[in-house]
């Protein structure tokens, strides 16, 4: 990767920086890329660096041929150089205070919870549009909302439930495909592995004796099986002869990963999806205020430290084993407590750029976007980031002990969240959102801060 990105570097170099870039992508062995001002490029060096084996240009686009899966791989970390330089020229307050807190809060894993928070973070769309149409359906079923709508009109709930229901059809397959791009794998033979995972036809082989399960593990073994795929394909792309590299890289992967998959990973992801999923259930069933308390209580530290990453997976796996998620409705509380410590900043401080600050955050951390309210008031304010805590802590409590449960895996929060979550609860949910913001209030008015001087 060190070599991708210094790669990376010269071509930006190269193209005459970040702002000359209109258009930036690859294909398996080449780097394409479209510019505003042709004047800047410097196509001589571009075409005189290592690991640069030759220039095409196609109409308006330049591609460079760097070889088989370096293509993406030096993308990839062109972007991310453009993107931190775009951050670090950002002269926002709260920009600077986000940037300053993840440096001081990171924890040591925070890096390797992020990559995997990014084979998801993609299907995000997908899993608000699923819970906001299986919502719709909810409604559509109630004769007090909806009439008779669900008895005349059976074909549009039935095409409606297709539509919500799709991603999780594909769930595994998209997963493969995200994680093959963040490992540095082959995104095609990241697809394949989930494939295999979840073919039906896997129930009609037995081995060991046992017919093996379609599907078992759900995105863990996807994952497990991906990660051991990219490694192994690295390896390959490392000793195979360029000539041949091309034919028997794909080739041995999926024979040697898929074996190895089948004997030894899909059998590992299975007993660890189920221990999550068991345990979580449990704990969120059983444990009642406590639990609810303590999730929703310490999520803000998480975020800080970066380790929340590490819980997407298990809202996954949640709505995968029980068809619901009980633990987002819970962990949502804690950007709900910040609603209510920030109103009581509010109306406390006499601080006027203070106060234009958490008007124009409040009206996003309704809607459950709370990093402005995080980074640009109570962290810095320090005491209203504890009272924040403990109103989310209220809130998670409740919302644990009421048995709230959303059906989406994660992606919104907040008020919108109301809409995702299942039949009956809702009421019960909003209940939990107006205590979790008297409480959050209720704390950081009575902790109180240190006003900031003008």
């Amino acid at each position: 990767m060190d070599k991708s990105l210094t790669l990376a570097g010269e071509i930006l170099q190269g193209i005459g920086g970040q702002g000359n870039i209109l258009r930036l992508e690859n294909c398996m062995t080449r780097v394409r890329f479209e510019v505003q001002d042709e004047g800047l490029l410097n196509i001589g060096r571009l075409k005189a660096l290592p690991g640069v084996s030759g220039y095409v240009k196609q109409g308006e686009q330049h591609q460079l041929i760097v070889g088989p899966g370096r293509a993406g791989q030096v993308v990839d970390a062109m972007r991310s150089l453009v993107n931190g330089a775009e951050e670090a020229t950002i002269p926002d307050e709260i920009a600077r205070n986000k940037a300053q807190a993840k440096a001081q809060y990171k924890a040591p894993m925070s890096d390797a919870l992020r990559m995997l928070a990014n084979v998801f973070i993609p299907l995000i769309p997908a899993f608000i549009a699923s819970g906001l149409i299986t919502g719709i359906i909810n409604i559509l079923k109630r004769p007090d909302i909806a009439g008779d709508i669900a008895i005349h009109y059976p074909n549009l709930l039935g095409l409606l439930g297709i539509f919500g229901s799709a991603v999780f059809a594909i769930m595994n397959i998209l997963v493969g495909v995200n994680a093959a791009k963040v490992f540095g794998g082959s995104q095609a033979l990241g697809g394949v592995m989930a494939g295999i995972l979840s073919s039906p036809q896997l129930a009609q082989i037995t081995l060991f004796g046992e017919a093996l399960q379609p599907g078992r593990g759900g995105v863990i073994a996807v994952l497990l099986v991906v990660a051991l795929m990219c490694w192994f394909e690295k390896r390959l792309r490392e000793r195979l002869p360029g000539s041949l590299e091309l034919i028997l890289n794909p080739l041995l992967t999926t024979l040697i990963t898929g074996a190895i998959a089948i004997v030894a990973l899909q059998p590992l992801g299975g007993w660890i999806a189920e221990s999550i999923a068991h345990g979580a259930g449990w704990a969120i069933d059983r444990g009642g205020l406590l639990v609810g308390a303590v999730l929703a209580g310490t999520f803000l530290p998480l975020v800080l430290t970066g380790l929340h990453q590490g819980l997407v997976p298990i809202h996954v796996e949640l709505v995968q084993a029980h068809g619901y998620n009980a633990l987002l409705p819970i962990l949502s509380m804690a950007g709900v407590g910040q609603v209510g410590a920030a109103l009581a900043v509010l109306l406390k401080t006499r601080n006027a750029r203070l106060k234009t600050v958490i008007k124009g955050a409040l009206p996003v951390g309704l809607l459950g976007i709370g990093e402005p309210l995080i980074f640009g008031v109570t962290l810095p304010l320090g005491k209203p980031f504890i009272g924040a805590c403990l109103g989310g802590a209220v809130g998670g409590a409740l919302v644990c002990y009421w048995k709230v449960a959303t059906v989406i895996t994660f992606g919104i929060s907040g008020l919108p969240l109301a809409l995702t979550i299942v039949t009956g609860k809702v009421t019960i949910y909003l209940l939990g959102y107006l205590l979790a913001v008297i409480a959050g209030f209720l704390f950081t008015w009575l902790l109180g801060f240190n006003d900031p001087k003008e």
